[in-house]
């Protein structure tokens, strides 16, 4: 299972921008979907996280200005970032976890993205 996470930029405070995670594989379930950033000299955050359910979660720091969602058809998780902080700067991270076929056997996997980076400039 491979993720790709794209879409990041550099928008001025007040902006929007809307971030992408593609998955490739035989993925048979995904369990949890989620977002987390990492800012320079900062741990990595939890941002959002929708379940199998269809249940959302977003850190209180982005709450009613993020939005995190998917498309199943296409295998994409998205992140819609409304009324963009210049403390919002940093590396985003998209991560699921779930079951995939091999060919043989179902398995577990815990994938994580490459990251893209979103600028806010003030």
């Amino acid at each position: 299972v491979q993720l790709q996470a794209f879409g990041g930029g550099l928008v001025p405070a007040g902006g929007s921008l809307r971030i992408s995670c593609v998955a490739s594989g035989s993925i048979t379930v995904v369990n949890v979907m989620d977002w987390y950033r990492q800012a320079p000299g900062k741990e990595r955050e939890l941002v959002a996280t929708l379940s199998r359910d269809g249940i959302t979660n977003h850190a209180d720091s982005v709450k009613d200005r993020f939005t995190i969602s998917r498309d199943n058809a296409k295998n994409t998780l998205y992140l819609q970032m409304n009324s963009l902080k210049s403390e919002d700067t940093a590396v985003y991270y998209c991560h699921q976890r779930g079951t995939y076929f091999d060919g043989t056997y179902y398995r577990a996997f815990d994938a994580w993205g490459q990251g893209t980076q979103v600028t806010v400039s003030s």
